[in-house]
């Protein structure tokens, strides 16, 4: 399909591409030199290229919304480091022309109207926190958060073991105080409000918990149900799927979790070595769908998996909640909880049904 030739072509051009986007953008506007130096240079160049391969994804997927959230997610980020709306405006606007100039393929016009979709997403407002205290223990949820911002892992762990002793589930602990923590980490980290090395505490005395609640539910029910799970290329974002994985194993699931970092052929042999009856592939960056969807369809062409069913999950599916059909998955959920009833629901499915919407809210 055209629009696919153009977002495989954009992918491969975009490191040429970026360099002319740069180039231009540094004549326009000379003072970016005195106000960044020569960095700064590399800076925009890399930006470019990642909007550019943004651009490629959404148009792969034919997804504007996967383009748009990230220049709302890249907003935020740059005007941290002193990058103002006005200069990723004009970032996006050459991008544009050197498009228009540059690339020739019958889809350019879809790239382009992504990009002005971009364009106009520069000037509306940044996104909220992801923590209020009208959502299920958000009480609980903003004092977990401030403990663990001031590195007090003693404290943090007292207000989880304190929730529990009140009658909170760990899967709402899960649920309503870790995941939404996690979000709220994630955009804090994003708007400079906090460093890399707070994040990655955060993050790391999250897991810890995590593995010290094991012992008050881990059980083995023998259900005979097995769930693999696995990220796809390079993602650490893994902590989701941990906690995924555990769910399934509060439901009498047996679960394999792969992490991150496994080629496609390990996940396969995995599939068949551990008897798996769904996969669930978790994607956090929009530019790795395309591997998800080679993972995909090498499962569904193995004859040791073709049976397999799978799901998906992560930030780009929750932008685009049509996003799974189009990879060719089985099912997509939003959440643990969530998943749990997808994939249920994907083994009562007689083997000649290939897809399972969404369990919507």
């Amino acid at each position: 399909m055209s629009h696919q030739e153009a977002g495989e072509r954009l992918l491969q051009e975009s490191a040429n591409l970026a360099d002319k986007i740069t180039e231009k953008q540094y004549l326009r506007q000379p003072d970016l030199l005195e106000r960044f130096g020569e960095n700064g240079k590399m800076r925009t160049k890399q930006d470019s290229q990642y909007s550019l391969n943004y651009l490629a994804e959404s148009a792969l997927l034919q997804s504007p919304g996967l383009f748009t959230h990230y220049i709302a997610w890249l907003k935020v980020l740059l005007e941290g480091y002193k990058v103002s709306q006005e200069d990723l405006a004009i970032n996006l606007n050459l991008i544009k022309e050197t498009l228009e100039e540059e690339f020739d393929h019958p889809s350019k016009a879809l790239l382009l109207d992504y990009l002005e979709m971009g364009i106009y997403t520069t000037q509306m407002e940044s996104q909220a926190g992801y923590i209020n205290e009208s959502m299920p223990y958000g009480d609980a949820a903003q004092s977990y958060l401030q403990c663990l911002l001031e590195n007090k892992r003693k404290e943090a762990f007292e207000i989880i073991e304190a929730q529990l002793e009140a009658g909170v589930t760990i899967r709402d602990i899960y649920r309503y105080i870790f995941q939404p923590t996690q979000y709220e980490v994630g955009r804090l980290w994003q708007s400079h409000r906090i460093s890399v090395g707070q994040e990655h505490f955060c993050t790391a005395a999250t897991q810890s918990f995590i593995s010290r609640l094991y012992s008050r539910w881990l059980i083995h029910t023998g259900q005979g149900k097995r769930l693999v799970a696995t990220c796809v290329g390079s993602e650490q974002h893994e902590i989701g799927l941990r906690m995924l994985t555990d769910v399934f194993e509060m439901e009498g699931w047996d679960t394999h979790y792969l992490g991150a970092n496994v080629p496609n052929g390990s996940v396969v042999e995995a599939i068949e070595r551990h008897q798996g009856d769904v996969i669930a592939i978790s994607v956090t960056m929009t530019y790795h769908l395309h591997l998800a969807k080679e993972l995909i369809q090498l499962i569904r062409h193995h004859p040791a998996t073709a049976h397999v069913k799978i799901m998906v999950g992560g930030y780009p599916f929750n932008i685009d909640q049509d996003l799974w059909k189009t990879i060719g998955a089985d099912g997509y959920a939003p959440g643990a909880d969530e998943a749990v009833a997808v994939a249920e629901q994907l083994l009562a499915q007689p083997a000649t049904c290939n897809h399972l919407d969404m369990v919507r809210d």
